[in-house]
């Protein structure tokens, strides 16, 4: 089974990559490595919320934006194996042969520690679409602020053949 299918299967399509906040781009490609920029959850061009996890942010909350991190993520690479003249869409999400690293940041209130629980929400979806491919070695880190005041921010490297 393939990424379209695993997608279709969770109910979930590629979004459209999210136009880059600041000067950089969403992927870049060197060799057979893709390194995907930082995604923040937007969804249809704006985040879900804003704030602190654990205080203005609930951690449960924050673990599903860190997922839509990650299909943002995924958007970013299938996006970039096509303008290589590969695969469109979902199908070029087969090209992927390893995530290898995935960073999750999370904004937190000083009290909040569960901060590889929200990562979790990333981590889990990269293995539900791109199975055994999608394990990966991590950083989960909290942080005081994030762009946008976004709860969440992934970025990830992967091995694209």
């Amino acid at each position: 089974m393939g990424a379209a299918d695993r997608l279709a299967e969770l109910g979930l399509a590629l979004p459209t990559v999210a136009a880059p906040v600041a000067a950089y781009v969403p992927a870049v490609r060197s060799g057979s490595m893709v390194y995907v920029s930082g995604q923040l959850p937007f969804v249809a061009g704006a985040l879900p919320a804003t704030g602190k996890v654990g205080a203005e942010v609930d951690a449960e909350d924050a673990a599903g934006y860190a997922r839509i991190c990650a299909l943002n993520a995924l958007a970013a690479i299938a996006a970039l194996v096509e303008d290589e003249g590969g695969p469109a869409g979902a199908d070029a999400l087969d090209r992927v042969v390893r995530v290898v690293r995935v960073g999750g940041f999370v904004a937190v209130d000083p009290s909040f520690t569960a901060i590889p629980g929200v990562v979790n929400g990333a981590s889990t979806l990269l293995h539900d679409v791109l199975g055994g491919a999608g394990i990966h070695a991590r950083a989960a880190v909290g942080v005081a602020a994030l762009p946008l005041d976004s709860p969440v921010e992934v970025e990830l490297v992967a091995e694209v053949g």
